[in-house]
This record gives structure tokens, sequence and C-alpha cells, in this order.
């Protein structure tokens, strides 16, 4: 769940005072479905639990008293508001944090006693034990309670992560759909687990490596209950985005995936099975400190740095080019022009183009360029992509690799998406390939960047050629934290069209029904924009002053300063974000990306008409010394 970091102290102590009560068993025992609480049962969900795989997860289905739970979900939707948020890594909408209803007036609880009855239930001393007995986790929290409604409509979604935040020990999610319409695994909202593999470290060290592709999907069901033991580095899972309907579904039921979730936190201080000094240790052993750095030599791409300066003078770049002749210095000649002619529009080729680019970027630190690419050879692009888009590309990440040029980046805790980069030598040549292997690292392509920027030097590249995939593929923010700054450039190749605003109408439907179901989860008359995805954008990173959104799972302060999967929150005016750029075609970015500075690409909707294609660089730069206050 989202929250702001100040919030998260009010919540870590849990104890909401007198209006939480201690309920006796058998009060507990209604409030769950019959024969739950039977030893059969418990042995039935714990030999399950043992059993399971990719990493120890159970299923309890159903598991409320279900008039209960139809008075639970009747209350959330007349009487709660939701907000909608939407990061890097998730786009949902929520309520606030359930434990603060104990803060209510009692007008306000009087609204909502089903709610309040459940919410007893599920942190009940009976049914902590229940949960502890069948998971082996060991004694769980009733003093700290953390739990919120969740909301998926079509687009909403969850990317990977470990939930590995604090005092966590259990994590699990309660569904609420419509009752009496089941849903369906096609309309997706599943909780997806990923495997891990174990690998030595530089050390020697055992660290767990998540794979990129998901190995188990559970669907939602009302009154099914998903959990989890939440383990450093192994418990990676994601929620599946809700998927819009087709042009045949259109018109029918909207999709609403709405949901209780929330932790089991180690007991506190005062409660049984407290130990002193255990949080510190889970804090150290978190998956921020585990798998930040330790796991970065398996990540997939590794970077291919080169020395510009090296290659000048050899007459190539990466071994191609050869017949481009160098100059002593970084006027384009002739040669360099009929290279550049080859790939680039002749239009920013001019002296004075150039010259207008340079100011441009020295006042705002960044371009947008289009129509970069020349007729001729865009045209051989958008063919080659648009052929590549009607070929299917096998589904497992092993089978894409072994049968495509592309390789998967992962983890996908930190991005997934297709790769390919630069080689010395390939059997096929395509506008992709030309491009990574014959212009970005040439030297009239240097020059030419140094132009239009007003760099002195650019001293080093690192290219690659990206395929983000409809519905599977994004990157997480990211900080740069190298000493200096660095050009960054975008190479949009996407040619399909709606990439700048989702025209979707995202209005309630005529059925009455639905229109109360959609009220509450949505905030009417919201002026945000519905999107797909894919666009890639820099924000300003966490100066210890700003405050900030952290991730769907953090309420941890320290990591909200850490975490590359967080970003400073944009507000109405967007303040925080730096520069962005829509996915397209023929574009170009060039940013100058300073220390601390954080960027992602925003998860790819599967409602979106094309996969998103770009070639990104990142060039080492050098300016002179009187201009660098400037």
């Amino acid at each position: 769940m989202k929250r702001k970091t100040e919030d998260s102290s009010h919540q870590s102590n849990g104890d909401h005072g007198a209006k939480k009560r201690t309920l006796p068993d058998e009060t507990v025992v209604s409030r769950f479905r019959e024969g739950l609480f039977v030893p059969a049962e418990l042995d039935k969900y714990t030999q399950a639990y043992a059993t399971s795989a990719p990493y120890k997860h159970g299923v309890i289905s159903p598991l409320i008293a279900p008039q209960l739970l139809r008075s639970v979900r009747s209350e959330i939707k007349e009487n709660l508001s939701f907000t909608e948020k939407e990061t890097d890594i998730y786009k949902i909408f929520q309520s606030g944090d359930l434990a603060n209803l104990d803060g209510l007036d009692d007008a306000s609880l009087s609204r909502l006693p089903s709610l309040l009855q459940l919410r007893d239930a599920l942190y009940s001393a009976k049914f902590r034990h229940y949960l502890s007995s069948l998971t082996g986790s060991g004694e769980l929290s009733g003093k700290k309670t953390d739990m919120a409604i969740n909301v998926y409509t079509e687009g909403c979604h969850l990317l990977c992560h470990d939930d590995v935040i604090g005092s966590r020990r259990l994590s699990y999610i309660l569904y609420l759909t419509d009752p009496d319409t089941p849903w369906e695994a096609a309309w997706g909202g599943a909780l997806r687990l990923f495997p891990t593999k174990t690998v030595k470290d530089e050390k020697g060290e055992d660290i767990k490596i998540p794979g990129p592709d998901h190995t188990l999907s559970i669907p939602p069901a009302f009154n099914q209950l998903s959990f989890f033991t939440v383990q450093p580095g192994e418990s990676f899972h994601d929620v599946e985005e809700v998927y819009h309907p087709s042009e045949e579904e259109k018109g029918k039921q909207k999709r609403v995936r709405m949901a209780i979730s929330g932790w089991y936190h180690i007991p506190q201080e005062g409660e049984d099975g407290y130990e002193p000094g255990l949080e510190e240790k889970l804090a150290e052993r978190s998956s921020l400190s585990q798998l930040q750095g330790r796991g970065d030599a398996f990540d997939q791409p590794q970077p291919q740095v080169v020395d510009w300066e090296a290659d000048q003078g050899k007459g190539k770049g990466k071994g191609k080019g050869k017949e481009v002749a160098q100059s002593e210095d970084d006027e384009l000649t002739e040669s360099d022009i009929n290279l550049l002619l080859k790939f680039l529009a002749p239009s920013y080729l001019t002296p004075d183009i150039a010259e207008e680019l340079s100011d441009t970027f020295v006042n705002d630190s960044s371009l947008s360029l289009e129509k970069v690419l020349s007729e001729k050879f865009a045209t051989r692009v958008r063919e080659y992509i648009e052929q590549q888009e009607k070929d299917k590309l096998p589904t497992s990440s092993d089978d894409i690799e072994e049968n495509t040029a592309w390789k998967v980046a992962r983890p996908p805790h930190k991005h997934r998406y297709l790769f390919q980069q630069p080689q010395v030598q390939s059997e096929t040549s395509s506008p992709i390939q030309e491009l990574l292997n014959e212009l970005l690292p040439s030297q009239p392509f240097r020059k030419w960047l140094t132009l239009v920027t007003g760099a002195d030097r650019l001293t080093s590249y690192n290219i690659l050629a990206r395929r983000f995939r409809r519905g599977e593929d994004y990157t997480l923010a990211n900080s740069y934290e190298g000493g200096e700054p660095r050009l960054e450039f975008t190479l949009g190749l996407t040619p399909t069209p709606g990439w700048e605003k989702d025209d979707e109408d995202d209005e309630v439907g005529d059925d009455g029904d639905e229109k109360v179901e959609k009220a509450p989860t949505i905030k009417e008359g919201s002026e945000e924009e519905s999107t797909i995805g894919g666009y890639e954008i820099y924000m300003a990173g966490d100066d210890g002053d700003n405050e900030m959104e952290i991730d769907a799972d953090t309420t941890d302060k320290s990591k909200a300063k850490s975490d590359p999967a967080i970003y400073k929150a944009a507000q109405g005016d967007d303040d925080g974000i730096l520069f962005s750029m829509a996915a397209g075609w023929n574009r170009m970015s060039i940013v100058l990306r300073d220390s601390g500075t954080l960027k992602f690409v925003k998860y790819v909707s599967a409602a979106a008409k094309g996969d998103r294609w770009d070639i990104t660089g990142e060039i080492g730069v050098e300016y002179a010394d009187e201009d660098e206050d400037e």
C-alpha cells in the first residue's frame, strides 16, 4: 500500500486505543465460514502450504461467513471513498489504513459495523494462532494491524516486489469481488508468484535471484484468502493488470477487483513472542540490503561502456564505420555528413539548426526532437518493426532468448523488457542493428551530439535497443549516482498510435448496479488522463526535505530514502517531474541527467495498440570549467 512517509510513524505503533476489543473465541469462530477451525481443515491447509511452490503460500476459500463479507462489501461501496494513486510500480485506487478506523467518531463507525467485525476477527488471537500454526511463521502481532482496501479497475496493476519492509511476517489478500458474478481468469488481476534461483556472489555467498517469468497465477475469487510468509529476496510477486474489455465485451459489466490486503507483523513489545532487537535484525536482512549491489552482477543487461575517445583516430566505433575519416576537431567533415545523411534527417545537420538546438539545451538541459531519422531510413525501420509485431513472440523468456535475437532484461523487481546490444559481428542486419552498430557508436554521431548539446567532450557511450511488450514490460525508478552529470538520449521508434492519451471511454455503464459499484472506487470528476503507460520520465530525487510518495508496500521511512523503486510524488502541477516523453515514432529526447535524478519507463498496458520500441544511450560528458557553475 502507498502511504505518505509522515504517516508511517503513526501506523507503526499499531495500537489504536480502547475501541479495539478482545473477542471471545466463540464470537471469532462465528465470523468465519463454518468448519474452518476443525483440526482436519487446519491439517489440510498446513500440508498444502508445506508443499507449495515456487515458495510457501496458501489459499483458503471460502474464509469468512458469507453474509458478513457481503455486508462488508456493501458498507465499503456505500460509505468509503478511494483515491487514485499511480507511481512507477503500481496504479490502484486505495482507501486509508483500516487501522485508523478506531480513530473515527461514533457516527462514522456506526456506518461500518461489519467492516469493524471483519477487521477484529482477522487480527483476533484465535485466527492469528491459526495462521501461525498453518505457516510455521512464528507468533503474529495483534497490536500492530496493517490493512487497507485496494481497488483495481481496468489498467490497474502492481509490479514485482517481495513485500519485505520492517516487521512484516505474513502478507495476505482477502478478495471482495462481486459475489454474484464470478471473476474470470481472463480478466487479469491475479496474484502471480515468481521463482528464484540461488547463485554465488563474488564473495562466494549464496544469494537468490528472481526469474523474469512468474510460474504461478492465483486468480481472484470472492471470499478467498491468499497469503504467504514474507521472505527477503524470495517472496517476489505481482498483481496482474486488470485487462480492458475487448471490442465484443464493451458495454458489459465493469471489471472491479476489490480486496482487503495487508500484513501480520512480528509481536510488539508487551506481546507474547516479542523478541527485543528482532525488528532491527529483520531490517538488516531486507531486500534492499540483500539484493541491491550483491546481485547486480547477475542483472541483464550488463552495461557495455565503450571509451569513445579511445576509438577516435581508429576510424571506427566498435569496429563499425571504418570508411569515415577522422578530423582533429569536432567539426563535421564531408565524410562525416555523408554517413549521417544515411540515417538522419538533413534538416538536423545544418549549422544554424545545430546552434539553435545547442542554445536550447544550454537553457533547458533537455531537447525533444521530432522526425530525426531520414525519411528513407525511417521507412525501413517502420517496415521492420511492423513486421516484427506481426510475428508472434514465444511466451517464455528462455524461448525468446533461444529463438530470437532478443534477450530479456531482469530481475523483474528492477525491470523487464527485451533488449539488444551492439555486436562486433552480426549474422543478420536489421535496421535496429544498423543503428546500434553503425550510426550511434560512430565518431560522426559523437560530433553531431557534441554540436547540438554544446558539450566540450563526449567521453564514452553505452547503447541499447529495447522493446517493451504490451502487458509485460517496464523499468522501475532508478537513480543515477555518478559523480558528474551524463547525457542520456532515447530514440523513440514506436509506430503505433494512441500513446499520448488513452481515448477509451471511462464512464460508468448504464447498468444501475454497476454504477453503484463504480461510484466509490473512482474519484468522480477527476481531470487526470487515463494512459496506457509506456512514457519515459525523469523525476527529482529525495533531497531529504521534500515529501515523497512511497511504493505500494512501503511504510518505512528509511526505505523511502534509498529504494530505487521510489520516486518523488508529482502533484497537480507536475511538481517533481523534470522531463517526460510519451512513446512515439521517430522522435528523440536528449537529457543532461544529474546525480540522484530518478528515471523509469512506465509499465505498458495490455490495452496499447502495439509494443514500445526505442534505442537508448548513456553518454559520458565533460564541460569546460567556466561552464560548470552555469
